[in-house]
Formats: C-alpha cells, structure tokens, sequence
C-alpha cells in the first residue's frame, strides 16, 4: 500500500495560502503610510522651466589666446610680434582683474618642452588666472 499525502483522488491542491502576501502588504501600507507626509514640501518655491530651444550665450570677453612655438616664443592673441615674459605677466594680471575673466587657452606647439608650458600656467595661477584650457587638432 503506498503512502498518500491526504488527497485521495490525485488532483493537485487547490488551497493557496495568502497569509504571507498579506502580511507583505501590510507591511508595504505602513511604510507608505510614514514616508507619504515625508514626501510634500512645506516650503513652496517657484521653480524655473527650463527650454531646450534656448541657446547659450556666448561669453561677453573673448578668450585669451597664447601660440608656445617649441623654440619657446610665446604669441598672445595671434599678434605677429612675440611676447616676453614680464609682458606676459603683466597681461596676466590685467585679464585676471576683468569681470568675468576671460579664458585662457593655450596652443603648444608638438615639440614644445612641458618646463616652458609649465612656466606660462605657473605665471597664470600666480597672477590670478581661473579658466585655463589647452587648444589641440583632431587625430591625424
């Protein structure tokens, strides 16, 4: 005689058992019930809307633009005269003291050596110099 689980005719069991469904919901309500008050500002603010068929303005100062050749001469804003260093640090105290202050974008030529690059950002962080930028060409 074999043994049987107390379902005499074969047919599976039809009963489900929802006590844990309904203590997960229940549990689940309560949560909500607490964080739902949490959620509603009490300070209203009106908040700006934002639209995506706005362009940016483009900065009001041009930006400043020094050419290192890897001789080590130094070009501000494409002038054909090269610039010294005490001229380029007087500059760099003019630019920084204008609101807002212009960036600087540095063009370094392939073969320049980092001590005369590094030299330029040295004087541009000590005059006052924020925005900096390094100008180069798409892969060849």
């Amino acid at each position: 005689m074999a043994m049987s689980s107390g379902n005499e005719s074969g047919s599976p069991m039809s009963e489900i058992n929802v006590t844990p469904l309904v203590d997960v919901m229940l549990v689940l309500l309560i949560i909500f019930m607490i964080t739902a008050p949490l959620m509603s500002h009490r300070i209203t603010v009106k908040l700006p809307t934002a639209n995506p068929k706005t362009t940016d303005t483009p900065p009001l100062t041009p930006p400043m633009d020094i050419a290192i050749k890897d001789d080590g001469s130094m070009y501000l804003n494409d002038d054909q005269n090269p610039i010294n260093d005490s001229e380029l640090k007087a500059k760099f105290v003019v630019f920084a003291a204008m609101s807002p202050q212009p960036e600087l974008q540095i063009r370094a030529a392939k073969d320049t050596e980092f001590k005369t690059v590094r030299k330029v950002l040295g004087e541009a962080k000590d005059s006052g110099m924020v925005h900096v930028g390094f100008m180069t060409t798409g892969k060849e």
